[in-house]
């Protein structure tokens, strides 16, 4: 048994959460095209009859305009440290940035693999996949370098055939069974989470937090609750919609989703709460045993 701890890094939206969710075959990081989506570093388990990869997903990184974005910088460079391999994720249907380049200059000061993965192929062809290949190992010398498309699943096999050359520890972290070290009720909120920043477009910031409440399971059904938190009455209004039109679509695409995840009927119930006072906010968090990473 080989094992190892695997850091998933790059810019926002390059499709490190979409890559993580293809790997491990069940969504257990929400993606959004929102950049910062990912507020926690996540980990998913990938196991198979020989190694057992932890893949630490984690915030993009990118020039920070607030506290939030100073936390989430800090939390990626962190995990560029604290694991065995980097993978560092590109979108290859879009030019090479500076924002790619402050990124590998990270690299140079960590005696690690790194691996470059090309994401979004699918909307290249091969002339320009060999020639984004060619534009990036110029820059830095990459132990390989993988094309491939998380969202189709083009080449992840690839990826992991690749990965398992670099595996060096010999202790199985954990049981066969387990895919994310966050609990059920981490992940069931992230759905809500993506689905209220999906149906709500630009209209509604990443100061919310979604909590679930409550979970009770039956033989064949689960209860669930879950709290969408704002700091501002007008969001609320937002969120509910016309009617209650908006919430109940957040339900009903969040449903289908932890209906998936648990594989079984839920019923779930939603709720705006507005809590203004970021001392409030952060009660109401402890008391569920939450963390977030606003001021």
């Amino acid at each position: 048994m080989k094992s190892g701890f695997i850091g998933l890094v790059g810019r926002p939206n390059v499709g490190k959460s979409t890559l993580l969710n293809s790997i491990i075959g069940k969504k257990i990081v929400i993606t959004s095209n929102k950049p910062q989506t990912t507020r926690n570093i996540i980990q998913g388990i990938y196991n198979d009859s020989q190694t057992q990869m932890v893949f630490v997903d984690t915030p993009g990184i990118h020039k920070p305009t607030h506290k939030l974005g100073q936390v989430l910088n800090n939390q990626a460079y962190y995990s560029i440290s604290d694991v065995d391999i980097i993978l560092f994720l590109v979108d290859g249907s879009v030019p090479l940035g500076s924002g790619d380049k402050f990124i590998i200059e990270k690299f140079k000061n960590e005696n690690k693999p790194v691996i470059l993965v090309i994401n979004k192929i699918d909307k290249l062809n091969k002339e320009q996949i060999l020639l984004k290949i060619n534009e990036y190992k110029d820059l830095y010398d990459f132990s390989d370098i993988v094309p491939l498309s998380a969202l189709k699943k083009d080449n992840v096999k690839t990826l992991i055939d690749v990965l398992k050359k670099y595996l060096k520890d010999d202790i199985k972290y954990f049981e066969d069974n387990v895919i994310s070290n966050k609990p059920i009720s981490f992940t069931i909120s992230e759905i809500v989470r993506e689905k209220v920043f999906n149906l709500t477009e630009e209209e509604v910031p990443h100061s919310i937090t979604c909590i679930t409440e409550n979970i009770q399971f039956n033989k064949d059904k689960a209860n669930i609750n879950v709290a969408i938190i704002v700091d501002r009455d007008s969001l609320k209004k937002i969120i509910i919609g016309k009617q209650g039109s908006k919430i109940k679509q957040i339900g009903i695409d969040s449903r289908k989703e932890i209906e998936q995840l648990l594989d079984k009927k839920v019923y779930l119930e939603l709720y705006v709460k507005t809590i203004k006072k970021w001392r409030d906010k952060e009660k109401y968090l402890q008391e569920f045993g939450y963390k977030d990473f606003e001021e």
